[in-house]
């Protein structure tokens, strides 16, 4: 979340170098390191369709007028759901409105929880397993 917070109001192409910069602040071991960059990748790599589906879920919502803490949170649990199908939708919901909670408030929680899990309801995979490399729930 601190990543795509700070690339949201400090964009750049060099992942890299901000990773870099992250990184030698923290010990994470190689898996947890390689998770983090993956997704935030992945929602760099995707912002315009997430935006997009931020916009048709969030009624009455411009994304650009969210709150920051829960426009990234819904991104990374909105790219988790259709990009990731090794994590279960209701983990990346469920995560996304808890992270919003701390950083924001109970109400951030509320918000980012009725946009996923409007998502989630056109989201064509099981909501509580993961789908395993043989396409099928596990």
């Amino acid at each position: 979340m601190q990543l795509l917070f700070q690339l949201d109001l400090n964009p750049t192409e060099d992942l890299d170098a901000v990773f870099h910069h992250f990184w030698t602040e923290r010990a994470p071991d190689d898996r947890a390191r390689r998770f983090v960059e993956e997704i935030v990748r992945g929602v760099r790599e995707t912002l315009d369709r997430l935006d997009e589906t931020l916009r048709r879920y969030a009624e009455h919502w411009d994304v650009g007028r969210m709150g920051v803490v829960e426009r990234n949170m819904m991104r990374m649990a909105m790219y988790e759901m259709l990009y990731r199908d090794d994590i279960p939708p209701v983990v990346s919901i469920n995560e996304a409105v808890d992270i919003a909670k701390y950083f924001g408030s109970d109400e951030s929680g509320k918000f980012v929880n009725g946009i996923l899990d409007r998502a989630r309801k056109d989201i064509n995979r099981p909501a509580r397993e993961a789908i395993g490399s043989s396409g099928t729930a596990e």
